[in-house]
């Protein structure tokens, strides 16, 4: 179970409602890294033509059990106004929670990070993911500056074509999602790497399955 930025107790598969999610794990208190993550996302969505609450979602969790709604609160307040659009208050989530459901979720999409006592800071990747509206993660991108191209291809490929122009879907059927490089690539310069797509496969399958034990708990819980 999760917090939304207003204190509302959430699950995450109520984020999973027909459209692709960029999925981001941070913490609001970091001093340097998750701020660089934030700020690359943002930038990269800003040129997009697909509208952020509309065409997809973005939620951000907080990997850190002890901080709260209201640092949500202000971290979100932040990246929608520097976003600008309308709509994007609706579309950025920003969540808190306890450590069985962060780790349940980190664990689903093999994202490891670790408490550090002694500079009392958390040791993370830097990396985004694209995940499908039945929670399965296409894509990982990795690294805090992200290509509108790859963005605008990964939420393409994970909306199943729902969005995006016919010149979109030329331009998808011409690249190809390549893992190890966490980009997309010409199909005609593309070697397959097999243990990154089944990397990618197994960890979106994961993610698919939490949100699905999730959903069956709250229908019992009713």
């Amino acid at each position: 179970m999760f917090r939304d930025e207003h204190g509302n107790s959430v699950t995450l598969g109520q984020f999973f409602t027909g459209r692709p999610v960029i999925l981001t794990l941070v913490y609001y208190q970091c001093p340097m890294l998750c701020t660089e993550v934030l700020n690359g996302l943002s930038s990269a969505i800003a040129p997009l033509k697909f509208d952020l609450g509309r065409d997809y979602d973005i939620v951000t969790i907080s990997i850190d059990p002890s901080e709260t709604p209201a640092m949500a609160g202000a971290k979100k307040e932040k990246y929608v106004e520097r976003y600008g659009r309308p709509g994007a208050a609706q579309g950025w989530h920003f969540l808190t929670g306890n450590k069985a459901s962060v780790d349940a979720v980190a664990g689903a999409v093999g994202f490891r990070y670790a408490y550090d006592p002694e500079i009392k800071q958390f040791a993370h990747p830097s990396t985004i993911m694209i995940v499908t509206s039945a929670g399965r993660v296409a894509q990982y991108y990795t690294g805090i500056e992200y290509e509108p191209k790859d963005l605008r291809l990964g939420l393409m490929e994970a909306s199943a074509n729902r969005i995006g122009s016919i010149v979109d879907r030329a331009l998808l059927f011409c690249y190809h999602y390549d893992p190890a490089q966490g980009r997309y690539t010409a199909r005609i310069m593309m070697v397959v790497r097999a243990a990154g797509g089944l990397m990618v496969a197994a960890m979106g399958l994961m993610l698919a399955v939490l949100i699905r034990g999730e959903r069956r708990s709250r229908e019992k819980a009713a």
